[in-house]
């Protein structure tokens, strides 16, 4: 036999191995309950190769490096918190603390920050700091109206001069072209609460242009200002005039004044959604909102000229029977002071009611007292469940946490949403509360590759047991690791396995790319 002919005969043999041999991989999850964020639940197999999603099917008949036997889980995309407060931990010199374990055993795998109108300028260094400073779940960002409105006005309450716009929109514009998502407004907080609906829609152009979102924690959520129908209705104003898709963050009734009114809030949004505009919102799961006290109880003429020019205030006494009246009023729209429970500094986990008791004082001047000392965290028992569940039906609705110190829907939101209003109040089926905690975000955000479980996708994937997943955190123990997670991948990398953090930093950063031509 000569060799040319050995050499054929080899090379058909080599390639009926190759033929026969099945494609490895480097994890397959085995044997769970699939959700793939767009499709009917089915029973098989998730493999994985690298930080990308390789196959989703009833039988992977691949080989791998890893199985791990999901059989009894449930398998899902990674959950996307688009509502958040962890800049800060995701900045910080504390290598554990930028792991962000809270979220990553909720298996959350994406967080949004800069919310609320407080997010950088300089969305650059945000963005880069996770290329040096690993960070445990992906993230985007926004930048915030309050940082940029704050720069260039300062505490004042009055409009911007038409340079003072222009440095403003020009802020935006390099904000979105350096990967900002979109710009943040929180109109309750001064000093956003001193604009008027143009100067918003001016910046959120900017936005619009560059292929951005606006996010806002709107104007009024109560009947504080201009009361919740109202707020509602400058919400879709900005995005009509602004050309942009808006978001209505953390979306309640909150206060007596406004319970029951979930039905006509969300008439108003389904009929902006009908005209043609992209509104959506996103909710926390709780009936408790989180803010600080002067937030909560000073009104916002008082706090013109920020911290300094509100203490002095309270010891005016030509308007002190002005704005003690003003807080009495708005205690009463929370529902009063045994609803108001202080989460930081000396009087922590006491109610106003308990610490005006324990001061032999009347509530409005116990709240002074501890304004004066600082301005501490406060749990708002504010909202009804009619309306929570009416708000969470949905189909436009998300899940977020609006995650902040002192309360527990930073350690167990999503575990939450399940655990109440799936399994106990049957408010939404299970996939309703997958899809609405991952593809649906993805998806309304332009997260490429996120969200679903598909051939393609980033790997971002939460196997929990749907027998024990829920949260431990209370609002008196808030920072509780919720349980029933058993593993959770980021870009393809096990941040828990078996259950317990492995201690692994995979998220990257998720940078904005506005379209081409609108950024220099």
């Amino acid at each position: 036999m000569n060799i040319s002919r050995i050499g054929l005969l080899i090379g058909v043999a080599l390639a009926s191995i190759s033929a026969s041999t099945p494609p490895s991989a480097d994890l397959i999850l085995r044997g769970g309950t699939i959700y793939t964020g767009s499709d009917a639940p089915f029973v098989g197999d998730v493999a994985i190769e690298g930080d990308h999603i390789v196959e989703v099917t009833p039988h992977v008949a691949r080989t791998a490096a890893r199985v791990i036997d999901a059989h009894g889980m449930i398998v899902a995309p990674g959950f996307i918190d688009p509502h958040t407060h962890m800049g800060d931990d995701l900045a910080s010199d504390d290598p554990a603390r930028r792991l962000i374990p809270m979220f990553l055993m909720q298996g959350v795998t994406t967080a949004f920050i800069g919310n609320d109108g407080g997010g950088a300028i300089d969305i650059g260094s945000v963005l880069d700091s996770a290329r040096t400073r690993p960070v445990g779940i992906n993230y985007a960002s926004y930048t915030g109206f309050g940082t940029i409105r704050q720069r260039v006005i300062g505490e004042a309450k009055r409009a911007p001069t038409p340079d003072e716009l222009a440095q403003m929109q020009a802020l935006v514009a390099t904000a979105m072209c350096q990967g900002a998502i979109g710009l943040s407004t929180g109109l309750f907080y001064a000093p956003q609460s001193f604009s008027r609906t143009d100067e918003v829609v001016a910046l959120a152009a900017e936005a619009g242009k560059r292929g951005g979102f606006y996010d806002s924690h709107i104007r009024d959520e109560s009947s504080y200002t201009v009361g919740l129908l109202a707020a509602i209705d400058e919400e879709i104003e900005i995005a009509r005039a602004a050309h942009i898709p808006a978001h209505v963050s953390h979306i309640k009734a909150l206060g007596v004044d406004v319970q029951g009114q979930a039905p006509a809030v969300i008439a108003r949004i389904a009929a902006a959604r009908a005209a043609g505009l992209n509104i959506t919102a996103s909710q926390y799961p709780w009936s408790a909102s989180g803010s600080s006290m002067v937030a909560s109880l000073v009104p916002l003429w008082a706090q013109d000229g920020a911290r300094t020019a509100m203490l002095a205030r309270f010891g005016d006494p030509t308007q002190a029977t002005r704005l003690r009246a003003d807080m009495a009023e708005n205690m009463r729209k929370r529902g009063g002071p045994t609803k108001l429970l202080i989460t930081e500094g000396a009087e922590r986990n006491r109610t106003l009611a308990e610490v005006a008791a324990a001061t032999g004082t009347d509530p409005i001047t116990a709240a002074i007292a501890v304004i004066r000392v600082s301005d501490p965290g406060v749990i708002s028992f504010n909202q009804s469940e009619a309306d929570i569940a009416a708000f969470m039906r949905q189909p436009w609705v998300m899940t977020d946490s609006d995650a902040s110190p002192g309360h527990p829907r930073v350690y167990g939101s999503f575990a939450r949403k399940y655990a109440k209003y799936v399994v106990a109040d049957h408010v939404l089926t299970l996939r309703e509360m997958i899809e609405r905690s991952s593809s649906l975000t993805a998806d309304t955000f332009g997260l490429t590759g996120r969200g679903h479980l598909k051939a393609g996708a980033f790997a971002d994937v939460v196997v929990f047991d749907p027998r024990r997943y829920a949260p431990r955190a209370t609002y008196e123990k808030p920072t509780e690791l919720a349980v029933g997670i058993q593993t959770v991948l980021v870009n393809g990398i096990l941040a828990v396995d078996g259950g317990k953090l492995t201690g692994r930093a995979a998220g990257r950063a998720l940078p904005h790319h506005p379209p081409a031509g609108t950024c220099p």
